[in-house]
C-alpha cells in the first residue's frame, strides 16, 4: 500500500485558501486580526514574510478556527495561557449553533471584532458591560439567564481582583447581585 506524500502548505497559502473558501474579503480579515489591508495583500502575495509575532498568528488562527501551531512561524509562548470557563461556554455555543468564528465576528460592529478575536483567544477578558455581554449572548442564541450568570461571575472576578474579599462580604455581594439579576431579567 502506497502512502500519499503530504506536501506542507505555506502559511500564506493557508490564509489565501481560507479567505477564498469563506468568501471573506481581505479588508474584513485585516480588521479581524488587527493589521492593515496592505499587510494582508503583501502576506498573501508573499511580498512580506509571514508574521512571527505570536499575537498576530494567534489572531489569524482564532479567525481560521485552527491551532496557531499549524503555522511553522509560531513559537509557543513561555507564559501559561489561562482558560476562562465563560469563553469556553461561548465556544460551545458557537459549535452548538454551527456558527463559524467568521460569521460570529461579522455579527458585531467592525470596531468590536478585533476585541472579540482577542477574547476568543484568551488575551482579553470578557467585557464587564452587561450590554456588550448581552450582545454576545444574543448573537449566540444564549438564554438571558446564562448571559447573566456569565456577567455575575465576571463581575465577581473584577471585584476580587480589585481587592474585595468576596467571601468576607458574601452577604453584601449576594444582595447586590440579587438586585441586579431582578432588574436585568425583568427588563429583557
Amino acid at each position: 500500500m502506497k502512502t500519499k506524500q503530504i506536501i506542507p502548505q505555506k502559511s500564506s497559502e493557508k490564509v489565501a485558501a481560507f479567505l477564498e473558501k469563506n468568501a471573506l474579503h481581505k479588508k474584513d480579515f485585516a480588521e479581524m486580526i488587527g493589521v492593515t489591508l496592505s499587510y494582508v495583500y503583501n502576506l498573501i502575495d508573499e511580498t512580506v514574510s509571514f508574521s512571527t509575532r505570536g499575537t498576530t498568528i494567534e489572531r489569524i488562527a482564532t479567525v481560521m478556527e485552527i491551532s496557531p501551531e499549524e503555522f511553522n512561524e509560531y513559537k509557543i509562548p513561555q507564559e501559561p495561557i489561562l482558560v476562562d470557563d465563560s469563553v469556553e461556554i461561548i465556544k460551545e455555543y458557537l459549535k452548538d449553533n454551527k456558527m463559524t468564528v467568521v460569521s460570529f465576528l461579522k455579527s458585531f460592529p467592525r470596531k468590536k471584532r478585533l476585541d472579540m478575536v482577542d477574547v476568543l483567544r484568551g488575551a482579553l477578558p470578557l467585557p464587564i458591560d452587561f450590554k456588550e455581554l448581552h450582545l454576545i449572548g444574543k448573537n449566540l442564541n444564549m438564554p438571558i439567564e446564562e448571559t447573566y450568570d456569565i456577567w455575575e461571575k465576571r463581575m465577581k472576578q473584577v471585584l476580587e481582583n480589585s481587592g474585595m474579599n468576596v467571601y468576607a462580604n458574601a452577604m453584601l455581594i449576594d444582595k447586590i447581585f440579587e438586585c441586579a439579576k431582578k432588574q436585568i431579567l425583568s427588563t429583557n
